[in-house]
């Protein structure tokens, strides 16, 4: 069972543990999807037809920016096992105080999000990073202040090259 949650109040409950069904909400969902490749898909379901498309996806977080039909959609997915560590109060626990944030890939700087003294939580974007023709939104991974941006916009980064330092 996966939840995804579109904000703090909004969810959805998603079963893919079946291997030929999906259920939604614990209602059978049927739709038929396309990949057309670069993260774009089409899918039908009901009678209608969507565009879809994965803007970016940071699997480390679980979360997902998508294009629907042209709107734009962020997602957070939690697993059984987050689930419980979120009713446990241990969601944060694990937090570590990090002192950088590194390239997890070499690509592209696109936007640069934070300045250098600016307050951040866990979570925030901070940077977006394009490798692969695909944008991934780079997120603060502990609460803590930005004490510097070692890029610069446009810049071609390798990975494991530090971008943004902690104070």
């Amino acid at each position: 069972m996966l939840q995804i949650s579109t904000g703090p109040a909004s969810g959805w409950e998603v079963d893919f543990q079946a291997t030929d069904s999906l259920t939604l909400n614990g209602q059978p969902f049927a739709w038929d999807i396309v990949a057309l490749g670069d993260g774009r898909y089409h899918v039908l379901h009901q009678g209608k037809s969507y565009s879809a498309e994965v803007v970016s996806a940071d699997y480390a977080t679980k979360t997902f920016v998508l294009k629907l039909n042209g709107q734009r959609i962020e997602l957070q997915a939690k697993d059984r096992f987050d689930r419980l560590l979120d009713q446990m109060g241990l969601s944060n626990a694990t937090a570590a105080k990090v002192n950088e944030l590194k390239a997890p890939m070499p690509g592209l700087i696109v936007d640069i999000r934070v300045q250098p003294g600016q307050a951040v939580q866990k979570g925030d974007p901070l940077l977006v990073l394009e490798a692969m023709k695909m944008e991934n939104i780079l997120k603060a991974p502990a609460d803590g202040v930005v004490g510097s941006v070692k890029v610069e916009l446009r810049a071609n980064v390798q990975k494991g090259q530090v971008l943004v330092q902690f104070a």
